[in-house]
């Protein structure tokens, strides 16, 4: 009977050696599987869709950033950075105030998640200290989708 067990047992050491089958793009991709996924990848980034509620909606310059954690600063955050050039085709699709329109949504992003480096600033300057957020930017209105 034991030397039925060892070709089983080889068999079962070498599944075990394969490498993780990858999660097809279809399913959505929650922000801490996103964000360890970006921080695996670095400095690549890791496509997918990419989904949750919107906990925090800010404009910083041209940009429309949607957190998943109401401080963006917060390392299991995923942002989403709406670039200029989409913003046109986003407000025909929800309106002038994007902000309001997005808050507490919950959205599905089709994009890349990329680990970002954010250097802290004083006097004007870099420092030597930062942070890394997860980004997936916007280019085209047709990436965000949002529910009910």
């Amino acid at each position: 009977m034991r030397a039925h067990l060892l070709p089983i047992l080889a068999l079962l050491s070498g599944c075990a050696a394969q490498p993780p089958v990858r999660q097809p793009t279809a399913q959505v991709i929650p922000p801490a599987l996103a964000v360890l996924a970006a921080a695996d990848a670095a400095p690549n980034g890791v496509p997918g869709r990419f989904g949750f509620v919107v906990q925090r909606a800010e404009w910083v310059g041209p940009r429309l950033f949607l957190n998943s954690q109401p401080d963006y600063r917060d390392q299991r955050n995923l942002s989403i950075s709406i670039d200029p050039a989409a913003i046109g085709g986003l407000r025909q699709m929800f309106g002038d105030d994007l902000r309001s329109a997005l808050l507490h949504k919950p959205i599905i992003v089709d994009g890349v998640a990329r680990r970002i480096q954010i250097d802290f600033i004083a006097n004007g300057r870099r420092t030597d200290k930062y942070y890394y957020q997860t980004h997936v930017i916007v280019t085209d209105p047709g990436q965000l989708h949002v529910g009910a």
